[in-house]
């Protein structure tokens, strides 16, 4: 099995895809061990040897940001931590989501700047690498000071406590560990903290929405050729030249590869008897352009959080400073996924249109896409079901950053609700994906009244293997489990390679 080393290089954003997609296994290099150690061995001297009040490693949390803790007590105090910050509610995070939490914490903590013993990043490492994933739900973080609620339940199997899936099957920590012959960590001073304070729910959402944000931009172009052709539409609005003078990169790049598709299609080369095409096929390359560029910003972003130590107080032990600041705050994560969830809403917005357009019974189609329309009712809701999606979709991007709630009393005053933003992130993705489903749905359905004449040849080969799955509707048929299909279709299909 393939491995990764973890020695506080840059990870990018396709490489965390690819260790959780390949299943590859973690291994911490010297240098993030020497790192860890360094710090952890620094931070005990600094305890042993001085009076200092620190926040968080002597005194209490938040609002008793100034009640000092007794040495005896310290390592209490980062238990009682986790287990009173374990408050989470709603829907159980997906497991595929919280072992990506749990490598971004891993990435976090091994950056040397955050006190943890190396006992606890390995443990964390083994249950990574075991697929002991921690029972984590959705709600209960604000966004600051980090993910607290999420990473709290994240983090009680450190301790023997929580629930974790395990080989398919919840368990209760205590009686798996049992089971695999482990002893809960001891926490130190400061771990509790370092283990709580952080974005890593947030980060993990993001991390994911941005790898799911290129598929689907990618996809899209795919079947918006596809409806274009269906729709007897025009290829000039995707020349170079008059992308070019717009000096957008995203819309630079869209037309080309719309331009491409269609480079070999015998439909797209067929005289037009129409001026111009409505906007929904005409304005791809400024609409899916425009997204493109917001996820590419969004990859940025990302990037550079899945670098990044986000607990607090930092440790700094060749400076002999131990900083308590801001880190933990998730606004830079709350502005882009908010952002993003919009430019992933509006290529779904624009779909829906081009799917109005198709069934509208013009450009020599037949009404509702179905050779007798009136005895048949043929794709007409569909259309119906994609703007509801499209309709919720709207509603999901309400900003979730444009929000704060005062907490701890007043000493955590300003918020960014930057994990509500990417639970709205999450289920915009999903919602695009049954939308583009409609989709293809409808082009594929549309292209058979173009025949003996054929789209491109890559463009033919999609529609073939989808045939595969989705058949022709001759006549009215249960559409459901068609439109299951077609959505899954979209979801596991990588159309770069048909």
């Amino acid at each position: 099995m393939e491995k990764f080393i973890i020695n506080n290089q840059w990870v990018t954003i396709d490489e965390i895809s690819e260790i959780i997609d390949q299943g590859y296994l973690l291994v911490l290099g010297e240098e993030a061990k020497i790192a860890i150690q360094t710090c952890r061995e620094y931070l005990d001297r600094k305890m042993d040897a001085e009076e200092e009040i620190i926040y968080g490693i002597n005194t209490g949390f938040g609002s008793l940001c100034d009640t000092v803790i007794s040495p005896e007590n310290l390592e209490q105090l980062q238990v009682n931590l986790v287990r009173s910050h374990a408050c989470g509610l709603g829907a159980e995070v997906p497991q595929f989501m919280v072992k990506r939490m749990l490598l971004l914490k891993i990435l976090s903590l091994s950056h040397g700047n955050s006190g943890v013993q190396l006992d606890t990043v390995e443990r964390l490492m083994y249950f990574f690498n075991n697929d002991i994933l921690p029972l984590v739900y959705e709600q209960g973080s604000l966004g600051a000071s980090g993910d607290l609620a999420p990473l709290a339940h994240l983090s009680l199997p450190l301790i023997g406590e929580g629930e974790v899936y395990y080989q398919g099957k919840k368990h209760h920590t205590n009686e798996l560990y049992i089971l695999l012959n482990l002893k809960p960590i001891r926490l130190k001073s400061k771990e509790g903290l370092a283990l709580l304070n952080g974005t890593q729910f947030m980060g993990a959402y993001l991390s994911f929405a941005v790898t799911e944000g290129k598929k689907l931009w990618e996809k899209w172009n795919c079947i918006a050729a596809l409806s274009i052709d269906a729709y007897h539409g025009r290829s000039n609005p995707f020349d170079d030249n008059v992308n070019q003078i717009r000096k957008q990169v995203g819309q630079i790049e869209t037309a080309r590869k719309i331009r491409e598709l269609l480079s070999e299609s015998e439909i797209c080369s067929l005289p037009k008897q129409h001026v111009q095409d409505p906007y929904a096929f005409r304005c791809i390359p400024q609409v899916h352009g425009a997204s493109k560029d917001t996820i590419d910003y969004a990859t940025l972003i990302a990037e550079r959080e899945i670098n990044a130590v986000t607990d607090n107080p930092t440790i700094f032990p060749e400076e002999d400073a131990v900083v308590s600041a801001g880190n933990f705050h998730g606004q830079p994560l709350a502005l882009i996924m908010d952002f993003l969830a919009i430019a992933l809403a509006e290529l779904g917005s624009i779909s829906e249109r081009r799917v109005y357009k198709l069934i509208s019974g013009t450009r020599g189609l037949p009404a509702f896409l179905v050779a007798n329309p009136g005895l048949n009712s043929g794709f007409m809701i569909p259309q119906y079901a994609a703007a509801s999606i499209v309709s919720q979709n709207k509603q999901l991007c309400t900003p979730a950053s444009i929000d704060s709630i005062d907490s701890s009393n007043g000493q955590e005053d300003h918020v960014s609700m930057g994990a509500n933003a990417a639970t709205k992130l999450y289920r915009v993705i999903e919602n695009c994906y049954s939308i583009l489903g409609i989709e293809l749905m409808n082009s594929a359905q549309a292209l058979h009244f173009r025949k003996p004449n054929k789209t491109a040849t890559q463009l033919e080969k999609l529609l073939s293997k989808y045939r595969a799955d989705v058949p022709f509707v001759e006549n009215d048929t249960y559409l459901h489990p068609l439109m299951k299909k077609s959505v899954n279709f979209v979801k596991t299909n990588n159309f770069q390679n048909d």
